[in-house]
């Protein structure tokens, strides 16, 4: 089985990437990504192609002034620049994996190749998206990034990729509800949740008794801040903490601004420096409008914190109801509350949800566990393409 790799960024697509390659199967990964960064995930240069003109047209966009950004949107430009070198770039595999939006002229070529096509959809269904975005902005009269909301166009070809493709992967039942809500048949969608890498997330002993609340992610609407941030502030917990780690936005601002003294910010954390602050906490909370399948949990969960996150989070693939957290719904600021009082005022049992969860993901949701289904479900829709072809 050989499989080759479509990505613009990295995503959770380079962990793929990595577990294909270490069974064999990766030929090729398809990036906009410079080779000098793709080799540090361990991925060999003689199987990476790269098209970095991509990342400095968008890089220099970002740079310029808002008032000249906001006449102009280049998100589907860019993408069917890329999608056109990756044409260019593919060459034969038995499977292409790819991200819908910048797939089309991919995805074609690779058919005509006779390869199958998989749609690697990390979000919800993209009408879903717009739909929940859309009424997250209205509900604060705030303007969105033009990069947060799909471009139309880049709409449009989400759904012609989620049509023509052979199948659809997605890391949650959340996000597999909101494809067959929009009636994409169930067979075609494979589901995979995504893991964590427990060399880099590991519990470690806690220095204190602060009950600690702890999010890591942007600060943004869609990651729901604004909600954690309004909870935590009504409760006002004696002996408790609200850490916050993530870069700012600057639509959560004036929501910083409001609760200024009632939580601590500190900033972008590397990646490989997270563990130790989620060791730190009590329990953690992502408060997400969509999301789909959010990584942050399981690398919470493996640092032993118990978790409360919302359906939109893709909680329900990781999170037991009351053994490894708590899922809610979202915008439910009386819910958050409910449950994060409950773990406040029972720290025994607040210890023991999260080793729980610890537990949980060390035994099932690991990158390797990750590999191994992603294997498994390769394998089984050759098979079934194979046994098609021939009727």
């Amino acid at each position: 089985m050989k499989v080759a790799i479509s990505v613009l960024g990295r995503f959770h697509m380079f962990n793929l990437a990595q577990q294909l390659l270490k069974r064999g199967y990766l030929s090729q990964l398809i990036t906009s990504y410079p080779k000098f960064e793709v080799v540090k995930y361990g991925i060999p240069k003689d199987k990476i192609d790269s098209f970095v003109a991509k990342e400095i047209l968008q890089r220099s966009w970002q740079k310029l002034p808002q008032a000249v950004k906001n006449l102009y949107n280049p998100q589907h430009f860019l993408h069917r620049v890329f999608d056109r070198q990756s044409g260019k770039r593919l060459k034969k595999a038995d499977i292409l994996v790819g991200g819908p939006s910048v797939f089309h002229h991919t995805m074609r070529k690779a058919m005509r190749m006779g390869m199958i096509a998989v749609v690697e959809n990390g979000s919800a269904h993209t009408l879903y998206v717009t739909k929940v975005l859309k009424e997250e902005y209205d509900k604060f009269g705030i303007p969105p990034s033009p990069f947060l909301f799909p471009h139309p166009r880049c709409i449009e070809d989400d759904l012609q990729s989620y049509q023509q493709a052979d199948y659809i992967s997605v890391p949650s039942l959340f996000v597999k509800r909101t494809f067959m809500e929009q009636g994409v048949p169930e067979n075609k969608l494979i589901h995979i949740p995504y893991g964590v890498d427990l060399s880099e997330f590991k519990q470690v002993p806690k220095k204190d008794g602060v009950f600690r609340v702890v999010f890591v992610g942007g600060m943004s609407l869609p990651k729901g801040v604004h909600y954690l941030l309004k909870a935590f502030s009504e409760l006002n917990l004696p002996n408790a903490e609200l850490l916050l780690i993530g870069s700012m936005s600057d639509e959560i601002k004036p929501f910083f601004r409001k609760y200024e003294g009632k939580f601590k910010w500190i900033g972008h954390v590397p990646q490989k420096e997270l563990y130790k602050y989620y060791s730190q906490g009590s329990v953690f909370v992502i408060m997400s409008i969509q999301e789909g399948l959010a990584l942050v949990q399981v690398q919470a969960m493996a640092c032993g914190l118990p978790v409360i996150a919302t359906v939109n989070a893709g909680a329900e693939d990781i999170v037991r109801e009351g053994t490894d957290g708590f899922i809610i719904p979202i915008r439910d600021i009386e819910k958050l509350k409910e449950k994060l009082i409950y773990l406040y005022e029972n720290p025994e049992i607040c210890r023991q949800i999260g080793q729980s969860a610890k537990e949980r993901v060390t035994a099932g949701f690991t990158w390797d566990d990750y590999g191994d289904k992603v294997a498994e479900n390769y394998k089984k829709i050759i098979d079934e393409t194979r046994s098609s072809r021939k009727n």
